[in-house]
């Protein structure tokens, strides 16, 4: 079949719905109509002689052909946007778009706030999406640009993924106020008699303090496994469980939540930090501005002292 044969614009719909998983949601972001919506999909249906979209309790889910077309689409689409904008000098306060960010929720709090901070300024009509992307389709989301870039820790990829290392940390024991330990000597021995929150995506296996603690034949009890911070902080202050976190992470809980901080009490390398990317979006004007963007809010996030920031030893 013949590109000359399609109207492109039906293909702005198609990645609108596959996006979405919504017609009427799709409507919304297009700032069209639900009938003209369902029109369009009903000619690219017939043009492709495929349906594309099931209709289902949760929404219209992709057939198997479109989740294979959908990358095509969203690279191809990416591609005319670079060209259009590159036609005309960039500016970000003309930029109306939405980046959409892979991030966890410990680095959403971090970098969210001073990021928006300096968008909002600068380019006001930019608006952020956070989705949580399994690390093993990272890769996949980034080259299909359902996902602008990531940040995580350092992953395996392959050599169409670009990555840039953002910041360094070092991990913390957060105790609620009034903790039985809080008037003890905090030292290895004593952290391990408490139960633990473990924070992770996966349902099962170990934590990055859990390896680190394994190769000295020591283990600690899990007494939580949640896939959320926020979650488990509120569980620590009120309760005996001890969380480990990143030190500027802590410093916020700390704050919010009123709990303790303490070191971790053994020798530990430092937690980074890095900023992933498609290749293909390495010269695209927006796609550069918003890495700068990132690369600066989480800079000045990584330089600012907190002379209140408490960790009892």
């Amino acid at each position: 079949m013949h590109v000359s044969r399609i109207d492109l614009n039906l293909f702005i719909v198609f990645e609108a719905i596959y996006s979405e998983g919504s017609i009427t949601r799709a409507a919304e972001v297009l700032h069209l109509t639900q009938p003209a919506i369902s029109h369009a999909l009903a000619r690219l249906r017939d043009v492709l002689s495929d349906d594309l979209f099931i209709r289902t309790a949760r929404g219209m889910r992709p057939t198997p052909y479109a989740d294979q077309l959908i990358g095509t689409v969203r690279q191809s689409l990416n591609h005319l946007q670079r060209g259009l904008q590159q036609s005309v000098e960039f500016t970000p306060g003309r930029l109306n778009t939405q980046f959409r960010l892979s991030i966890r929720d410990m680095f959403e709090a971090l970098l969210l706030p001073e990021l928006i901070r300096r968008c909002r300024h600068d380019a006001p009509e930019v608006t952020f999406s956070c989705v949580r992307v399994p690390r093993e389709q990272l890769v996949h989301d980034l080259a299909s640009g359902r996902v602008d870039v990531a940040a995580d820790i350092l992953l395996s990829h392959d050599d169409s993924i670009v990555h840039e290392k953002l910041s360094e940390d070092h991990l913390v024991c957060l105790l609620r106020k009034g903790h039985p330990a809080s008037e003890r000597e905090w030292t290895l021995g004593e952290m391990l008699k408490w139960p633990h929150a473990l924070v992770s995506s996966r349902e099962h296996g170990p934590g990055y303090e859990d390896v680190q603690l394994s190769r000295h034949g020591l283990q600690r009890k899990i007494g939580l496994r949640t896939p959320h911070f926020f979650g488990a902080a509120l569980v620590v202050a009120q309760s005996d469980l001890v969380l480990c976190a990143p030190q500027r992470f802590a410093e916020i809980l700390r704050r919010r939540l009123g709990l303790e901080v303490r070191p971790f009490p053994m020798t530990l390398g430092a937690l980074e930090l890095y900023l992933y990317w498609h290749h293909s979006m390495d010269q695209e004007p927006a796609h550069r501005w918003l890495r700068e963007q990132v690369k600066q809010a989480m800079g000045n996030i990584s330089g600012q002292n907190s002379p209140d920031l408490v960790v009892k030893d």
